[in-house]
């Protein structure tokens, strides 16, 4: 029963259908989900960031990449995504700080978009490295718990803790000194049941696209032998 999907899950990635798309549209909406994140948007009585409405899917894709391909094809798809993010804030800060041309007036609406205090990079880079491994290690381990069985326990789970580390990790270091403890803690209730309450309810949604990418690529990889340590860039 577990030598199949562990030989499975060695494959090249590559050699699957559907691994590399998904890949690519996983890095397209972390990285527009940073550049979004500056508007602050009210819907009703709601004030939320851009970044909330695009951020919390970077989770549900972290889930199907463990969940249909294993431990390892999610570890991969965290560390490029983490090299993406830190390219663009590093080119961000570099291109405001040149000095415009003569003449050309953009300059400040520029930086309105691309310009992140280093404080906050180094905050954003953390949680999200920190919230994903947490995410993906939780999903994996309980896919084992519960023989592959009920699929919600592990995607709500895993959300309750990754998005717990991430939004924890992203308060403290991006916020902490700035507000007084009671609205930092405010801060992150808000914005953490938000992120969990977003994804339970695209909980119908993950079932139909995991079920597609089981079907379509012979695949249900389970992490029996899987080297979780978040360093180890092998297949396994």
């Amino acid at each position: 029963m577990t030598d199949k999907p562990v030989a499975a899950q060695a494959r090249d990635l590559r050699t699957y259908r559907h691994f590399d798309l998904l890949l690519a549209i996983f890095l397209v909406v972390l990285l527009i989900s940073n550049l979004v994140g500056q508007k602050i948007c009210q819907i009703g009585p709601f004030v939320i960031s851009g970044a909330q409405l695009l951020f919390p899917i970077t989770y549900i894709f972290g889930d199907v990449f463990t969940e249909v391909y294993g431990y390892a094809a999610s570890r991969r798809a965290i560390w490029i995504g983490f090299l993406a993010n830190a390219l663009l804030a590093v080119m961000g800060l570099i291109t405001v700080w040149l000095p415009p041309a003569p003449g050309w007036p953009n300059q400040q609406a520029f930086a309105t978009v691309f310009y992140q205090i280093p404080r906050l990079i180094v905050a954003s880079l953390v949680a999200y490295w920190c919230g994903e491994f947490t995410n993906s290690f939780t999903l994996a381990k309980m896919k084992l718990w519960t023989g592959g069985r009920m699929l919600w326990t592990r995607t709500i789970g895993s959300t309750v803790t990754g998005q717990f580390v991430d939004t924890v990790i992203l308060v403290l270091i991006g916020f902490a000194g700035t507000a007084p403890a009671s609205t930092l803690a405010k801060l992150a209730a808000s914005a953490y049941f938000g992120k969990v309450i977003y994804e339970v309810a695209a909980t119908p949604v993950t079932y139909a696209v995991v079920g597609f990418l089981k079907r379509s690529e012979g695949l249900d990889a389970f992490d029996y032998k899987s080297d979780f340590n978040p360093f180890h860039l092998g297949t396994h």
